[in-house]
């Protein structure tokens, strides 16, 4: 359980902070970043929900948010060669594999794509797509983070499901893909 008696501790007040491990590393650190975009991955879904609490999957998308304190927990603590699995949080395949259930339940009611999609539509599509182009950037942050440190590969496939999660979950608040903002190549030229 998580216990915060002071929110302020002054101990980044020198541009480092601390890691689930307790070393010390610069806030721009590729770990900080990856799991600091995570985080706003996470504030965007939260966007989502008080801005259109009837989006469709409301309530995976609210445990998504919590599968994201996941991710960002496991990219907070360094893998250690012989870390007790009990005491570390680790990302897991079945926490992916919900999402790709997911995927293939939203995607029987879709058409196939014909073209690029625009973000837009509806609201909630637009949220959607938002929250996606931040997950693929957190996807980049941790690759970037896996080519010099170890990384729990879940976590890198559980925000690569995510994001396609995102997309077909934005055709679904478009109406089932009928509202979705078709891209039309040089359409103004």
């Amino acid at each position: 359980m998580v216990y915060l008696s002071r929110i302020y501790t002054k101990s980044g007040d020198g541009g480092q902070t601390g890691l689930g491990d307790g070393t010390r590393v610069s806030k721009d650190s590729p770990r900080v970043t990856a799991y600091g975009e995570v985080d706003e991955l996470n504030a965007v879904l939260g966007l989502l929900a008080v801005h259109c609490p009837n989006c469709p999957d409301a309530e995976l998308l609210r445990v998504i948010q919590n599968d994201l304190f996941d991710v960002g927990a496991d990219l907070c603590v360094p893998p250690g060669e012989n870390e007790n699995p009990e005491l570390t949080l680790r990302v897991t395949a079945a926490q992916h594999e919900r999402l790709e259930k997911a995927i293939d339940r939203l995607n029987e009611g879709l058409q196939p794509l014909r073209s690029f999609i625009l973000p837009g539509g509806t609201p909630a599509a637009a949220w959607l797509h938002l929250a996606r182009t931040v997950c693929r950037r957190a996807e980049r942050s941790v690759v970037t983070l896996m080519a010099t440190e170890a990384v729990n590969p879940n976590a890198l496939i559980y925000l690569n499901r995510l994001s396609d999660y995102l997309f077909v979950l934005g055709r679904v608040a478009n109406g089932n893909g009928a509202g979705d903002v078709l891209w039309v190549p040089g359409k103004s030229r």
